[in-house]
């Protein structure tokens, strides 16, 4: 998968991990008979914002008044695996409350997101929900093992 990063934020991004954590993920969807060749070959763009104006989007597309973690947008473009909004300062307290390095929190919400550009979703019933996050973590786990060999 291609990776277009634009960093509107005020924190840097960890270019590196953020491609070879994508490079992972797309490996082991692809695996997984998750995501297909031609998915894989297209480009994902990954948005940073600040507080403020992630929750301004968060509001205008899901009707939710606060800046959240990920927002995912599927693309009218063929070329275009999607695209996922992320917000640095709600990943970096979530690591602290889930006990996880930022890159690691990092890592789940692109993960996720990736998910939900795949079609999964959590809020609709809690059979999906298991479905995805029962995934999601068993991807995770694994990208883990093989980040701290």
């Amino acid at each position: 998968m291609q990776v277009l990063i634009v960093n509107e934020s005020k924190h840097s991004v960890p270019r590196k991990f953020v491609n070879e954590w994508m490079e992972d993920i797309t490996a082991e969807l692809k695996k997984r008979k998750v995501l297909k060749a031609a998915q894989a070959s297209r480009e994902l763009t990954l948005v940073f914002l600040d507080k403020k104006p992630a929750q301004k989007i968060n509001f205008e597309f899901r009707g939710k008044d606060y800046a959240t973690d990920v927002l995912s947008f599927d693309s009218m473009d063929p070329s275009s695996f999607g695209e996922l909004v992320l917000c640095p300062e709600v990943l970096k307290r979530q690591a602290k409350e889930h006990k996880l390095t930022y890159q690691q929190e990092l890592g789940y919400m692109l993960l996720h997101g990736v998910l939900h550009l795949l079609g999964y979703d959590h809020e609709t019933n809690e059979k999906d929900a298991r479905e995805m996050f029962g995934l999601q973590d068993a991807v995770f786990e694994k990208l883990l093992k093989k980040v701290s060999r």
